[in-house]
């Protein structure tokens, strides 16, 4: 790791601390007298890792400042419905504030009523489409995260022709993790796309930043190990020759390598992003080659912390400059670094795996 990459790093997460510092501050108060604020945490589901993680540090954060928190979540990736009810519910208790992934456009009538009744509602990771469904989201830069493994990819292959896998997320639902992360690793390899809310609709063969293309399939994996492995399954009947993987998520980049392991594929680079401890390892492994982390943890305690404030006389918080949310950071972790691409090893990626250092 260059000392460049370390400054990188220790500045991204700076920039993280003086947000929560500010928060911190702005709230006012200790614990004490602070029992009357109420937040709910509404993630996608509560079996992915990525979600655990964002639950432990609301859990954490609602503990340190004093707030009542309530943590719900859909049955599964996607599920709307399980979703809209958890809003419901914290309309009805009264709470401060909201935090939530939501899991599709179906969530942004609740998300309207509970504003509505004056609840301030934050998205993690996910944002909203339009972004102005919610008060502020707190994510990672999901396009960035794309474009940095496609960057990598397009190293590695070093002008070969490439054959590639796309395993998307959904392909019955609309939502912007799934074509930012999609359409910004397209970018990265150098890859023309279409419609930038929409996955699929590129020339399916033609010329990447080092060579030629051949994209074999947009498959949905629900962001799951089992979706995964199916995916890669469906891709591989349509083109044993695959090299390249790119994944929506590390469960479901898992199961794509499982599925090439039984079927005797080899010499694929495979993709992903999501940079948790496992995933981190993952990488070590070799059973992925590279991924972009994120830090769901910090979004969560970012979140409880603003509504915190907000609940209790202070300011609002701020998206980043040019972006309409608050980038809560991305970085590129693989062993094998890529000429121009700025990425840390997985020994720093597990100090840093999701914000827990």
């Amino acid at each position: 790791m260059s000392k460049r990459t370390g400054r990188r790093a220790a500045r991204m997460f700076a920039a993280v601390a003086a947000l929560s510092l500010l928060a911190t501050a702005c709230g006012g108060g200790d614990d004490a007298g602070d029992d009357g604020v109420a937040v709910s945490l509404i993630t996608k589901n509560s079996t992915n890792p990525f979600f655990v993680s964002m639950q432990e540090g609301a859990k954490k954060a609602a503990e340190a400042d004093g707030v009542k928190l309530t943590i719900a979540a859909g049955k599964e990736d996607g599920d709307e419905a399980g979703q809209v009810q958890a809003i419901e519910d914290a309309i009805a208790r009264g709470d401060a504030g909201i935090l939530i992934t939501p899991n599709g456009p179906g969530v942004n009538p609740a998300i309207k009523k509970a504003r509505d009744a004056g609840l301030y509602v934050i998205a993690l990771d996910t944002p909203p489409d339009p972004a102005s469904t919610v008060d502020i989201t707190f994510a990672t830069d999901n396009f960035k995260a794309g474009e940095l493994i496609g960057k990598w990819t397009a190293g590695q292959l070093g002008g070969k022709p490439a054959t590639i896998a796309l395993l998307d997320l959904f392909n019955d639902k609309i939502v912007s993790v799934d074509y930012n992360r999609d359409q910004g690793f397209l970018t990265g390899m150098g890859i023309n796309t279409g419609d930038a809310k929409k996955n699929g609709d590129e020339a399916p063969s033609g010329n990447y930043s080092g060579g030629t293309y051949t994209i074999v399939c947009n498959e949905p994996t629900n962001g799951a190990e089992d979706g995964g492995r199916t995916a890669m399954e469906r891709c591989l009947a349509k083109n044993p020759n695959v090299n390249v993987v790119y994944t929506i998520n590390e469960p479901a980049a898992v199961g794509a390598q499982k599925a090439m392991q039984a079927a005797g594929t080899k010499d694929v680079l495979v993709v992903s992003v999501d940079g948790g401890c496992n995933g981190v390892q993952q990488v070590k492994n070799g059973v992925i080659n590279a991924t972009s982390q994120q830090y769901p943890l910090k979004m969560a305690e970012l979140g409880v912390k603003a509504i915190k404030q907000i609940a209790t006389g202070g300011a609002k918080p701020a998206v980043s400059g040019g972006l309409d949310f608050y980038d809560t950071g991305v970085a590129l972790v693989t062993d094998k670094p890529a000429t121009g691409v700025e990425s840390i090893d997985t020994t720093e990626g597990a100090q840093l795996c999701w914000g827990t250092a």
